[in-house]
């Protein structure tokens, strides 16, 4: 197997899931999105706004500029869903939500073959060295998971 087919599979997924997510998006309601997944448990809109929180890090940990939202790691990825006032609405993280992923897709596509086994921003020359599967191919990989996780989470929501 060549790196570029091992390219075209993680970004196939990569994609995929993305997609589905959208198409899943798409069948809930603002106001479903508000929901607890279960009793005492993260909101949608909560969950989403971790997902754009999460992709939006992804563009410096990979190289590719800077982050878009950095404003909304204190509500999303600092603390837990309700100890902070989200400040955005349903509609406005689903916006944020494509605007991430848009850059996202962008920015992929400069990305050499080359340049996707490559050492990410979160990883020293030293630790790459001994571990060189701390690519950026495997940083898509793990949100890729870390997405499809979530997803699930969304169709607890759509089930209510």
């Amino acid at each position: 197997m060549t790196s570029q087919l091992f390219i075209k599979m993680a970004l196939d997924m990569w994609y995929t899931k993305i997609r589905e997510t959208n198409h899943l998006l798409e069948k809930i309601s603002d106001d479903q999105l508000t929901h607890e997944i279960a009793p005492g448990k993260n909101t949608g809109t909560y969950i989403l706004g971790h997902l754009v929180a999460v992709h939006d890090r992804m563009i410096p940990l990979l190289d590719l500029g800077e982050r878009l939202f950095p404003e909304l790691d204190e509500i999303y990825l600092d603390n837990p869903d309700k100890a902070r006032p989200q400040l955005l609405s349903a509609r406005e993280l689903r916006q944020l939500w494509t605007n991430v992923n848009s850059v996202l897709a962008e920015r992929f596509t400069i990305l050499t073959d080359q340049e996707w086994f490559q050492k990410h921003n979160a990883v020293s020359d030293e630790a790459f060295q001994k571990e060189p599967h701390r690519n950026r191919l495997n940083v898509v990989i793990n949100r890729t998971n870390h997405l499809a996780y979530h997803q699930g989470q969304f169709v607890l929501i759509k089930g209510q």
